[in-house]
């Protein structure tokens, strides 16, 4: 199973614990549409990284957006040329996504596409956000990994990407992003495992542990060991690690839940933390992952 699909699968048992409350959740996603079907991003403007977020959401709702507006915007972009690592990634997913609701992208442009991500491919193997980086980072390669999957293509040299997240392991027992790192980080480490675990690469359980210690004692999970507040992109990555390493979370699951209440609002979205005071598609489609793993 791909890795947008893996959490996909969880996002859509968030509807378990929000009861009637998932129609506004869909108000809210069909709010942030804008008219020429791309997503908000923070200032209102379409962005396909957002994009793929509220498709995501959608999707884990089982409601689809405005699928004709979307394909046109989609196409707009044509193969990605002149988008960035990141961006032409999420094209390629809101592609994926979009397949699911009768539109699939032509298969010339799947491959042009994909052709379009070589360049961001780095000597050790990995993917880095920048052409000609000399190592890959691990979000790199979460999303390389991601975006071939996304396309239908084969990833070239799997066993490479495995090569280079082994140069960004930390001392600690976890991943940083960078190499050269005395500390891992939580979404590094989230990122590693997911991609690990896709190629059926071994991960030593320590890793589970290293992610329990990031629990925050008000719910939730930090971004590094020093981070003073939880955050939800930390915590629903992390929820999604170890789920996939399966380590137990019986004992942290109420708390969690009252995180991940305590930055839902009755406009239908999540918050990134505390002290965010904007909403966005990104973040609630991490709110749906979280309270997928939480509905279990």
């Amino acid at each position: 199973m791909s890795l947008r699909l893996e959490m996909l699968q969880v996002a859509r048992l968030a509807t378990k614990l929000l009861g009637d409350s998932w129609g506004l959740v869909g108000e809210f996603l069909q709010s942030q549409q804008n008219a020429d079907g791309g997503f908000r991003d923070r200032d209102g403007n379409s962005d396909l990284y957002y994009t793929a977020f509220g498709l995501e959401g959608f999707l884990a709702l089982q409601g689809p957006p405005c699928v004709d507006s979307l394909k046109q915007y989609l196409e707009h972009f044509g193969s990605g040329a002149g988008l960035d690592f990141v961006h032409l990634c999420c094209l390629a997913r809101c592609w994926a996504g979009l397949a699911a609701c009768g539109h699939r992208c032509a298969s010339r442009t799947q491959q042009e596409m994909a052709r379009a991500l070589s360049p961001y491919r780095t000597p050790d193997g990995g993917f880095h956000p920048s052409k000609g980086a000399a190592s890959g980072t691990a979000y790199g390669c979460f999303l390389g990994l991601g975006a071939y999957q996304d396309l239908g293509e084969p990833l070239p040299e799997p066993l490479s990407v495995v090569q280079c997240l082994k140069h960004l392991e930390t001392p600690d027992g976890a991943w940083s992003n960078e190499r050269g790192m005395s500390v891992g980080s939580t979404n590094a480490t989230a990122a590693a495992v997911a991609v690990l675990r896709n190629l059926g690469a071994p991960i030593n359980s320590s890793v589970g542990d290293w992610l329990l210690a990031r629990f925050h004692k008000e719910g939730g999970f930090v971004a590094a060991p020093n981070t003073p507040l939880p955050d939800l992109l930390s915590t629903a990555t992390t929820l999604h690690a170890l789920a996939g390493l399966q380590v137990p979370m019986e004992r942290i699951k109420e708390q969690c839940l009252d995180f991940v209440d305590s930055l839902w609002t009755n406009e239908g979205g999540f918050h990134g933390h505390w002290a965010d005071d904007v909403l966005d598609c990104e973040y609630t489609y991490y709110g749906l992952l979280a309270l997928g793993h939480l509905s279990l």
